[in-house]
């Protein structure tokens, strides 16, 4: 699902995708519904290839989403201020192996901002799927059917 949902750099909040065109794409604000175009030369991110920097590589924001998640018990984070030392903090507790040199406060804010709308929008983060298990769901219908 994170492939569909999009980030477009110079617009607040998240976007779903609607339709792909040569030239444009076609997203919907989760925000409040409206339908956008988004043009070739705008810069725009697929959630699902973010990541985040730790001491040992990278690590998918599907994986921090996740583990933040756990710790809030599926509700949305809510701090009591948006300082840098309690931002950080707070990434500690979720990742504490996250790359104190690459990660910076912003991102930190911005990937709370992210999950709390994924909450809001009932949005599935954690579920996968991948090519292989959707033709092995086929198959499966077909067999069930025959």
């Amino acid at each position: 699902m994170l492939s569909e949902i999009l980030s477009v750099t110079g617009r607040p909040g998240l976007y779903k995708l609607i339709s792909t065109n040569k030239n444009m794409n076609i997203v919907e604000s989760l925000a409040d519904g409206k339908r956008v175009p988004v043009y070739v030369q705008e810069k725009v991110v697929a959630l699902s290839d973010v990541s985040i920097y730790t001491q040992n590589g990278d690590i998918s924001l599907r994986e921090v989403l996740k583990k933040i998640k756990e710790k809030e018990e599926g509700k949305q984070v809510s701090l009591k201020s948006t300082s840098g030392k309690e931002l950080f903090g707070y990434l500690a507790e979720v990742l504490p192996d996250y790359s104190r040199d690459s990660v910076y406060a912003g991102d930190v804010k911005k990937l709370i901002s992210w999950y709390n709308i994924l909450i809001e929008h009932n949005i599935d983060f954690e579920a996968k799927k991948t090519e292989q298990s959707a033709s092995d769901e086929t198959e499966t219908k077909k067999e069930k059917e025959n």
